[in-house]
């Protein structure tokens, strides 16, 4: 689908009945369970999360404003923000003051107006809205994924598996996931300095990358030659969020058409992740945001139906 760097390599996906979700969730309210038998239909879904450069592309193309230009505003986590900017920066989100409004930040700035994406167009686009991400789908004539499509192309034909590959989270000594390595002992990630001070955590890279790592790095996390399914950047996808989840047979399940709120799908966990905190890079772990907001560490791909 397109041409050179902008042409979506996909894999094919065989549609069949899998067990989706997971009856001994991490977070019960962010509602994996109860495991349940989807059937989906078959189709394809991009080998790689979407990329800068593919993104530019669309908005070269077509002159698209993202949700986050509109609004001159977007979520950075505070350890890619510039101390000189974050000094001056005076709210953040109580619940999660690791998470910065920075005036300015947007996909193509993503610490606001003094940074830029030109020697990172391999790595994924983040502060993408879902509406942004849709609308970039629907331009090259693909669309997201739905969740079941979605954790079933994830799970690579395995059943009950934590982890694409399999349930080690790092096997045979080998990182498959851009994930956070080092505690986070705190309840999220502020540590503590020799005196007592506050202090960011420290990621201590042995995956190799701090923050986001290029959408084709890596390797692939299973046999349809998936990259970064789970870790690097969380991903979109089409439903609409509930926890409410019918437990007969859903043959292409899309989610509910309403839930009287804004909230959205995503799938796959982030470099942000760990055991400690947000323990949410596993197949069947999911999230939510609202529909018009991005962050430092939000993308998606994109899939199209049929075979």
């Amino acid at each position: 689908v397109g041409e050179g760097s902008s042409a979506h390599k996909m894999a094919f996906i065989e549609g069949g009945t899998f067990r989706m979700g997971n009856n001994k969730p991490t977070y019960p309210q962010d509602g994996e369970q109860p495991e349940r038998m989807v059937q989906v239909s078959p189709f394809h879904i991009d080998l790689y999360e979407v990329s800068n450069a593919q993104f530019k592309e669309f908005v070269d193309a077509t002159g698209f404003k993202t949700d986050s230009e509109k609004y001159n505003w977007s979520f950075v986590f505070e350890g890619l923000v510039p101390r000189e900017l974050n000094e001056k920066i005076t709210k953040s989100v109580a619940a999660v003051p690791w998470w910065l409004p920075v005036n300015g930040a947007d996909w193509s700035h993503p610490e606001g107006p003094d940074s830029h994406i030109s020697s990172r167009m391999d790595q994924p686009v983040v502060h993408v809205s879902w509406n942004d991400a849709t609308a970039y789908c629907r331009w090259r004539g693909l669309r997201l994924p739905t969740e079941a499509e979605w954790e079933h192309a994830a799970r690579g034909g395995k059943k009950g598996r934590t982890f694409p590959w399999g349930n080690k989270k790092v096997p045979g000594n080998k990182h498959r996931m851009n994930v956070w390595q080092g505690r986070l002992p705190y309840g999220g990630y502020y540590c503590r300095g020799q005196q007592g001070e506050r202090m960011l955590c420290k990621n201590l890279k042995k995956d190799g990358y701090e923050f986001l790592a290029p959408v084709d790095s890596m390797g692939p996390q299973n046999k349809y030659g998936l990259h970064h399914m789970v870790g690097n950047v969380w991903e979109w996808v089409h439903d609409r969020f509930t926890t409410e989840h019918p437990t007969d047979l859903q043959v292409d399940p899309q989610g509910p058409g309403s839930t009287g709120s804004n909230e959205m799908v995503k799938k796959g966990g982030s470099f942000l992740c760990n055991p400690d905190f947000c323990n949410r890079y596993r197949v069947s772990a999911r999230s939510h945001n609202e529909a018009d907001s991005g962050t430092s560490n939000l993308g998606f791909r994109c899939a199209k139906s049929g075979s």
